[in-house]
């Protein structure tokens, strides 16, 4: 709801996103406190249940920006196509890759996990049946050994040496 002259103004949900995606573009949010409190001074209440459901339908995840601090961002931006965001972004972030049977691990740079696998899970692959993330770390699970072993070498493939530990 949004409130204009005096009177209660139903607040469209794709004003409300478009609105989300300004204010995490022009300020660095890391909360979903601070997203409200942003939301609330250009005069849009939400509760807490719909920022939820908008940062999730929005895909927008942390991550680190160029001064160390974790912050809200768009997972799609750019004109990039998925794979090719997949790709440098394995190569911008991936530290160190492990495979287990059919499960691949991934070190990442600190806050990136879940950047990395958003990207994974939007993709849907038929290499992976499902990603678990943290701060640095993924686990790739795939449908058999084999198709790991396939996925861990298109993985390894990207990886940028100098940051490989």
């Amino acid at each position: 709801m949004q409130f204009y002259a005096g009177r209660v103004v139903a607040m469209k949900k794709s004003m409300r996103q478009s609105r989300i995606e300004q204010l995490i573009n022009q300020y660095p949010i890391g909360t979903q406190e601070e997203l409200m409190e942003h939301l609330e001074e250009v005069g849009i209440q939400a509760t807490q249940a719909t920022i939820s459901r908008d940062i999730r339908e929005m895909q927008i995840v942390k991550a680190q920006d160029g001064h160390g601090h974790l912050r809200y961002t768009i997972f799609k931006a750019g004109n990039r196509s998925e794979e090719e965001r997949l790709r440098e972004t394995i190569n911008e972030v991936v530290t160190g890759l492990t495979r287990v049977e059919f499960v691949n691990i991934l070190k990442t740079l600190p806050s990136n996990g879940n950047l990395l696998a958003a990207i994974f899970d939007d993709l849907n692959l038929p290499e992976v049946a499902g990603t678990l993330a943290g701060h640095d770390t993924i686990f790739i699970i795939s449908p058999s050994a084999e198709v790991a072993v396939k996925l861990h070498d298109m993985i390894a493939d990207e990886m940028n040496p100098d940051i490989v530990h």
